[in-house]
């Protein structure tokens, strides 16, 4: 009896050690977006970016009504490189929650966005990603954006 006690815990134990590994390396996929996003290094963001990516944003625009806006990659990629050196965005993320099925992860993070250290606007992050040769690649994300309800 002791026996299978004994490698019911190993069992266990290693089992919660992958996912935390697991865990570990999808917050490591999102956090070098955010270091190339904040550098404007574009070619760390695409290290962790799957070839085709997808991106929308959503908010209630002025008249109350819900907007879904979908931009391509290459848009968002040309905006960081070309965003002039004076200007400073700064993302900051206020959680990760993460969720993880084999080659899927869902990753969700709230997050406040600052220019220039003056406050724009916050919202949730929502990422897809998938692990392609053992890597994680963002494939998916969509954001909130707004500007009240926010802790700042």
């Amino acid at each position: 009896m002791g026996r299978i006690i004994t490698f019911l815990v190993l069992l266990i134990t290693a089992t919660i050690t992958a996912q935390d590994a697991e865990d570990t390396q999808v917050k490591l996929a999102i956090d070098t977006f955010f270091v190339g996003f904040h550098k404007g290094d574009t070619t760390l963001m695409k290290s962790v970016m799957y070839d085709k990516i997808h991106f929308q944003t959503t908010y209630i625009n002025k008249e109350g009504k819900g907007m879904l806006v979908t931009e391509e990659s290459s848009k968002l990629i040309l905006a960081i490189a070309n965003r002039p050196v004076e200007q400073k965005w700064d993302e900051r993320l206020l959680d990760y929650k993460i969720q993880i099925d084999g080659t899927m992860a869902h990753v969700w993070t709230p997050y406040e966005f600052w220019v220039n250290g003056q406050f724009s606007h916050c919202g949730v992050n929502s990422f897809q990603l998938f692990k392609d040769d053992g890597n994680w690649k963002i494939i998916y994300l969509i954001d909130t954006r707004r500007r009240e309800g926010c802790q700042e």
